[in-house]
């Protein structure tokens, strides 16, 4: 871990303005989902055990830069007084005398919650004018938002360089170590699982993984791309016409005994009528059907591939795991890494479909580490820097 933490501050009697990632689901005014919620609860708690009161600020969905009921963080920070056990204060704005009176009445303890930061044009526009206003609430600055680190916005970027000792949180922490450490120094076999709709989304990434792991298992639509870029009749999946070239150079590298493709899969007519889905092999797709899931044989070959791995990264469901007769391979995999990662494996979800998979299979708790950042992963994964991150202290050597 090269940049300062958490743990490097000096906390006690300090407002700690904390850029936590909130962006959470609301369903008739009340949190669907916590997950992001429970996983800043360790800064937060860190916080309010070392003596210090937390000021937390995140964004909730796209209001487009004015108020709009429909995305206030007001039900957050019920949910959030739940789980930690103690009242959470809620200011109706982030910035203004409002917000900056119950800022400065906080006690040692105390956790405060500031409204949507996307009220507000200035903080996607990153800012420095908006930056300063948030800046004047807290003594110290924590970025604990990974989900967001890869924006330049003005609670991400344009603040750090407003502290001393801008430092990551735990999550923060957490996403970078177990990222960076897969990236840099992983246990080998290094075996990676990506999925999801298009090769386009994550060329990048298969390019930067490439000369660091074993193993690259592709699933999802974009292994019909990759087929047909092989001169494989593949029906009517989807293939991205603009990318075979792409994924012909790709299958044309001297190391590219490294992909492994399903070798067979689930076909219907299309995914809107499921009804009498069958599995082929990969060289029978009817032309007249879609490849929609990855079949048996091909989640026996990944599973193959994965036992006695080292390091696990997984990004992109296997088919479309939304719909139940196409969720078997997503399903499936999600139980071969649990499987692997029982058996000594570092295991790491990169969010999305993939989280999802493992939370639907129960398998949450035996993996090592599951993202909280989708886009931010994509592009760290990529090799690309993330601002948010940029922004934080370096440690020194």
């Amino acid at each position: 871990m090269t940049k300062l933490t958490i743990d490097d501050l000096q906390i006690r009697g300090k407002k700690v303005l904390v850029r936590v990632d909130f962006n959470v689901p609301i369903a008739d005014g009340r949190v669907a989902d916590d997950t992001r919620i429970t996983a800043a609860l360790p800064t937060i708690r860190k916080i309010t055990d070392g003596e210090g009161a937390a000021i937390l600020m995140s964004h909730l969905g796209r209001p487009k830069g004015a108020p709009d009921a429909r995305y206030s963080l007001a039900p957050v920070a019920v949910r959030l007084g739940e789980l930690l056990g103690q009242a959470v204060g809620f200011a109706p704005d982030c910035t203004g005398d409002e917000a900056r009176s119950l800022a400065h009445r906080l006690r040692p303890g105390d956790v405060l919650l500031l409204e949507n930061l996307r009220f507000h044009r200035e903080e996607e526009a990153n800012a420095p004018d908006f930056a300063l206003k948030l800046a004047a609430l807290g003594d110290l600055y924590v970025n604990d938002a990974f989900g967001s680190a890869h924006r330049a916005h003005a609670s991400t970027a344009a603040i750090a360089a407003l502290f001393e000792n801008p430092a990551a949180g735990c999550l923060m922490e957490r996403e970078l170590e177990f990222l960076g450490g897969a990236l840099s120094r992983p246990a080998r076999p290094f075996v990676a699982i990506l999925g999801g709709a298009k090769i386009a989304g994550k060329i990048d990434v298969i390019l930067n993984l490439f000369a660091k792991v074993d193993r690259i298992l592709i699933g999802g639509g974009m292994a019909f791309t990759f087929l047909k870029a092989q001169g494989r009749e593949v029906g009517r999946s989807q293939v991205e016409q603009d990318r075979l070239e792409m994924a012909r150079e790709i299958l044309g590298r001297s190391d590219a005994e490294k992909i492994v493709l399903p070798v067979d899969c689930v076909v219907a007519r299309s995914i809107e009528n499921p009804k009498e889905p069958s599995t082929v092999p990969i060289d029978a797709i009817p032309r007249d059907r879609m490849g929609l899931d990855i079949g048996p044989a091909t989640v026996d070959r990944f599973a193959a591939a994965l036992a006695g791995a080292g390091t696990i990264l997984w990004n992109g469901p296997m088919g479309v795991f939304e719909v139940k007769e196409f969720a078997s391979g997503t399903l499936n995999i999600a139980l071969a890494v649990a499987n692997a990662t029982d058996a000594g494996a570092v295991s790491i979800i990169g969010g999305g479909d993939s989280a999802a998979a493992v939370a639907a299979t129960g398998t949450a708790d035996r993996m090592s580490h599951i993202s909280t950042g989708g886009g931010a992963s994509l592009e760290f994964l990529e090799g690309k820097e993330l601002p948010g991150v940029c922004a934080l202290k370096d440690r020194e050597s």
